[in-house]
């Protein structure tokens, strides 16, 4: 078979093309301020014309019909709400970072019947840090401070790091001196610094002039302790509520070249005190920790085996002994008496409900709860839900996405009526209520491209397990035609994680639609070790702790055999799609993978259930775009490898 050299990718009306792709802005996740009247979002933008990625902020009313208000972030940086009409700017300045108040307002017109949102003010310089480096903002309007990560030497001092980088960099050398095995993690070089929390005080006088008083204060000063923890960790390691941080670090006390066990920690916000652990020490990796409003409870996310990178999360004063998913972000409601939290659930990522249990006398890991305590009830049923944040009066804010869009917020409202109704019944209560979009940021840009949604599929795996997968049909596919489509099989990205997790944290999942509008059935499938099948939760109240044991059967089965069942999972997903979708050509087939993915193509995996000679072109990489550059040899190569 002779290699295509008159490929080209489809494009026109209707066609989402690769400079469709590439050009749709891409949406981070909303943020409500702190009278949950107004949202904000972070948006990117690439266009062709201008040769540049452009940053800006999408600013939409929660509870108004006014047009939502872009504000143009020309040197990019960090956005967060500091007041709830008040937006600070993060940039880089000449020295270290500058940051910079912007006020908006929401009005009605003169003629009093439209709503009005608008910047009131140029950017107003309000507080100048001394590094580059400062990043995961978050902002306590009660306590008027802010708060921050870093990178520092050992000494702690955030005002002495860009001395200390100069006469590290002139030290005569380039070697890497080690004490301890643990030197890399992935892709970075363990150096001379760590990350850490510092605080600062920042708010406004009687004349509403913004005070900065410089002085900073290294929360982990003295500890060992360095969040939020490398490479991955940002603002979901901590949380600030009025007057109190609380967060995660890798256990001091551990090797980290052995260990992923990881202790919570509470600490006052501006260091009067010393950080006080709150974990028991039994437990493996801890993420997302959150507090209360009221700051009388800690909830956290746990994996209750040390040494894994991703297993189950459970609960500790165990709330959901009978479920068995793995929360993924969390949240308390207002008042407090309700935990709010995202879960991969069969391949989606859904919104659930729990109310949290009298304390009990004493700690306790089976304490006899009812039903209502121990089921939580989902919110939504489809898409992949981020971002969730309670608002005052019953609300909850969320971000969503799916195969068809990227993030857009959505608002859930009258969850009064739904708590009071969990705790007045004594069996599961289901939800009904009402899901309302906020935002429609790439409306306009998908109009007409009728991207697939997706439709789900169960096969027998291994040992004769139920497993499920997802196909994209080809734009102008139509069932029972003679035509034959090229084929592109996704493989797993992350063992013990869902394939298409990744993208859908990123709330990216629309890209692989773009595979199926240049003409090629989409296949992914989630083999044995995906989550979402089968994981569990974590809940801490005050210092006592609680834990889940949870079915974890399908996930935990990929221990020690990342060769086999899953190899076996992707052989039947791949013989039953092409049985119950005929119209696929075999012969034109495509397999890419990341990580465990490249992994699993790398060795060829459909060889045993291919047919004669027919070709396969696998590839083994990060980053979904990089597919385009391979579509284009589906017809030609045998193989192609990309690491």
């Amino acid at each position: 078979m002779s290699a295509n050299k008159e490929f080209s990718f489809k494009e026109g009306p209707g066609i989402f093309s690769p400079k469709d792709l590439v050009e749709l802005s891409r949406p981070g996740v909303g943020v409500a301020n702190q009278a949950g009247d107004l949202v904000l979002v972070p948006v990117s933008e690439y266009s062709f014309d201008d040769k540049k990625n452009k940053k800006f902020l999408t600013v939409a009313p929660i509870e108004s019909s006014a047009k939502p208000l872009e504000i143009p972030l020309e040197k990019g940086g960090e956005a967060f709400w500091i007041q709830s009409r008040t937006i600070a700017h993060v940039v880089e300045g000449d020295v270290g970072l500058e940051i910079y108040a912007l006020d908006v307002a929401l009005e009605t017109s003169s003629r009093g019947d439209t709503d009005l949102l608008t910047a009131t003010n140029a950017p107003v310089l309000i507080a100048k840090l001394p590094n580059k480096s400062a990043t995961n903002f978050r902002y306590s309007i009660e306590s008027r401070v802010l708060i921050f990560s870093d990178y520092v030497f050992p000494d702690g001092n955030l005002t002495s790091v860009a001395e200390q980088d100069e006469a590290y960099e002139a030290r005569g050398n380039t070697a890497y001196v080690y004490d301890a095995t643990y030197e890399r993690h992935w892709d970075t070089w363990v150096g001379p610094k760590r990350s850490s929390l510092f605080s600062v005080s920042l708010y406004q006088d009687a004349d509403h002039k913004w005070v900065f008083e410089g002085q900073f204060t290294n929360l982990l000063q003295g500890t060992k302790h360095s969040s939020p923890v490398e490479p991955f960790g940002g603002t979901d390691d901590f949380y600030v509520s009025r007057d109190l941080v609380v967060y995660t670090t890798l256990d001091p006390q551990s090797n980290d070249a052995w260990h992923t066990k990881q202790n919570i920690y509470i600490v006052d916000i501006k260091g009067n005190n010393q950080p006080r652990e709150l974990t028991s020490g039994e437990q493996g990796a801890t993420h997302n920790p959150v507090l209360n409003s009221q700051g009388t409870k800690v909830a956290w996310l746990e994996l209750d085996q040390d040494g894994y990178e991703s297993d189950r999360h459970d609960v500790r004063f165990t709330l959901t002994q009978d479920w068995d998913r793995s929360p993924e972000s969390l949240a308390f409601s207002k008042e407090g008496n309700f935990i709010f939290f995202t879960a991969g659930d069969e391949a989606k990522v859904k919104l659930f409900a729990l109310p949290i249990p009298p304390t009990p006398a004493e700690t306790t890991r089976h304490p006899n709860l009812p039903k209502k305590y121990t089921i939580p009830v989902a919110l939504t049923d489809s898409k992949a839900a981020s971002g969730i944040q309670p608002l005052f009066h019953g609300r909850l804010l969320f971000s969503q996405s799916s195969f068809t869009s990227p993030n857009d917020v959505f608002i859930i409202r009258n969850l009064q009526v739904l708590e009071t109704s969990i705790l007045q019944s004594e069996e599961p209560v289901r939800f009904d209520g009402q899901v309302e979009q906020i935002t429609y940021l790439t409306q306009s840009a998908l109009q007409g491209t009728h991207l697939d949604s997706g439709e789900s599929f169960w096969f027998k795996g291994a040992l004769d397990r139920d497993v499920q997968g997802w196909v994209l049909k080809p734009l102008g596919w139509q069932a029972g035609e003679t035509k034959k489509w090229p084929v592109d099989l996704k493989a797993l990205g992350k063992i013990n994680g869902l394939l298409v997790g990744i993208l859908m944290v990123c709330g990216k999942l629309y890209e692989f639609g773009f595979f199926a509008q240049q003409g090629y059935f989409v296949i992914l499938i989630n083999p044995t070790g995906s989550t979402t099948f089968g994981q569990g939760m974590k809940y801490v109240p005050n210092v006592i702790t609680i834990h889940l044991p949870s079915g974890i059967e399908f996930t935990d089965a990929i221990a020690e055999d990342w060769g086999g069942k899953p190899f076996v999972d992707l052989q039947k997903g791949w013989q039953y799609v092409l049985k119950t979708y005929p119209e696929i050509d075999a012969d034109r087939a495509v397999a890419a993978g990341a990580s465990w993915g490249g992994y699993a193509i790398k060795c060829d995996i459909l060889r045993p259930v291919r047919s004669g000679d027919s070709p396969l072109i696998t590839a083994g990489f990060r980053g979904t775009l990089n597919m385009a550059l391979v579509l284009r040899y589906v017809s030609g190569l045998k193989v192609l490898s990309c690491f």
